[in-house]
């Protein structure tokens, strides 16, 4: 049974102002000196702690309009929060192709961060949820009902839109939730929070309910990574450093969120046609997120037929491709791959490639190099891809679909706050249901135990 204070490490998105409003100069955001800050991070501790107490017991009526309310202030604040998001893009020179795109928010990014907590509301309330009950021969009734974790702290990168997926889906789950947003998304991230603030406001609900950490201060990770007094648990969303200095610095249980090192496998009974559509959308649609496929593998029995269409596919999409030798033989366009390739989470328009001699060694590939995230294999032979799902070690396994789908949003629940890759308490996108535990009610008549 999972238990907040158990250490575990679970290796685990209206009308508009008719005036345009302009993006100020990029300035830094605000730090704090250690006094101030461990002062600070005590007092939304405190705070957060409170609020958990009574979001536990909040009509979920109440939380619904709390949600809706928000996803309203969101399509209000459209010029607001493009501003705000024009201020972190305008400072952010160096960063990648790919940190950009996550840091982006234009109105169809923001309309569907007000879809999704529209949609987050319309879920079924986990909490209160009698789960199993039984009636002992003594006469005792016991039933195991679900109830919140309590405070969750949420740390994470470049992605803004991470607010209101965070921030909803624990308001939803009656938990309490601190959120430190990456410096590069301060700005956005805190004009989402006004938005959240204000649907809280409306409802009724405490304004302690969802908290920011109102400085980019690095230290401040590392004063949550110590609150066990405070804080339940941690989802950490960002790059691998982030997540191995959590991992190796936290005395609070983590849902750990790792790359998402993705393989599609083209078995020997993949039909040409899906292959290809798969393998596109897989890889291209957007590169730099964690479902996206890094590693394609192509059975050897078809790849002289059908690696050449897909690659075809890719390169006129702009991919690069870098593949074993006998790739390299079947197509003289790709780079040669390196062993540092099959572990590379690229987030980029680039992707490797090898031929496999079946389904066994296509198995065994990504178990070894994968990230335990998402991956799926092409065929009509449904045995086939019933061995598949059933060997390969990883949170999502899909059959004759892109690895793009693993995504809470997609998977029904709403929105997500990361993809948990371990298998303890949670595993795979982690929504409403998976940020609650269960507590056991046992009722009786005045028995005692002989």
């Amino acid at each position: 049974m999972f238990s907040p204070r158990l250490h575990v490490r679970c290796v685990i998105t209206g009308e508009k102002p008719a005036m345009q409003i302009t993006a100020p100069p990029p300035q830094a955001p605000p730090a704090a000196d250690t006094q101030d800050l461990n002062t600070l991070m005590t007092e939304m501790g405190r705070r957060a702690r409170k609020a958990a107490v009574m979001l536990a017991q909040v009509p979920t009526a109440a939380k619904n309009e709390a949600l809706k309310g928000a996803a309203q202030a969101l399509r209000t604040r459209t010029a607001a929060v493009s501003a705000a998001n024009a201020r972190d893009r305008s400072a952010a020179e160096g960063l990648s192709k790919a940190m950009l795109d996550r840091l982006l928010l234009d109105e169809a990014r923001i309309e569907a961060m007000a879809k999704g907590l529209e949609d987050i509301a319309t879920l079924p309330d986990p909490i209160g949820t009698v789960l199993a009950e039984w009636t002992r021969p003594n006469g005792l009734r016991i039933s195991r009902v679900r109830v919140p974790l309590g405070v969750i702290g949420i740390i994470y990168e470049s992605r803004p839109n991470v607010t209101a997926d965070a921030g909803g889906l624990c308001l939803k789950s009656g938990n309490a939730a601190i959120l430190r947003g990456g410096s590069e998304s301060f700005h956005s991230a805190r004009a989402i929070m006004d938005c959240l603030a204000e649907g809280l406001a409306a409802a009724g609900l405490p304004s302690d309910a969802v908290q920011m950490v109102p400085t980019t201060d690095r230290a401040a990770v590392g004063r949550m990574l110590t609150m066990t007094d405070a804080i339940d648990v941690i989802v950490p969303r960002g790059g691998r450093s982030l997540i191995e200095r959590l991992v190796a610095e936290s005395r609070v249980p983590l849902f750990q969120h790792l790359e998402g090192l993705c393989h599609t496998y083209i078995h020997a009974g993949a039909d040409r046609a899906k292959a290809r559509r798969i393998v596109l959308n897989a890889k291209m649609r957007r590169t730099g997120i964690c479902g996206a496929t890094e590693t394609l593998l192509v059975d050897r029995t078809v790849a002289p037929v059908m690696l050449g269409p897909v690659l075809d596919d890719l390169m006129a999409a702009g991919c690069e491709i870098r593949g074993c030798p006998e790739t390299l033989a079947l197509d003289p366009r790709v780079l040669p791959a390196t062993e540092a390739d099959w572990r590379t989470e690229y987030l980029d328009a680039l992707l490797s490639v090898k031929v496999v001699a079946g389904l066994e060694e296509a198995i065994a590939h990504v178990n070894t190099y994968g990230s335990h995230h998402t991956d799926a294999i092409v065929t009509e032979d449904t045995a086939a891809a019933e061995r598949f799902m059933a060997a390969v070690d990883s949170a999502i396994t899909l059959h004759n679909a892109s690895t793009q789908f693993a995504d809470g949003g997609e998977f029904g629940m709403g929105a997500e706050i990361g993809i948990s890759t371990g298998k303890l308490h949670a595993r795979g996108p982690v929504g409403v249901e998976q940020l609650t535990s269960f507590k056991y009610k046992v009722r009786g008549n005045g028995q005692t135990r002989p």
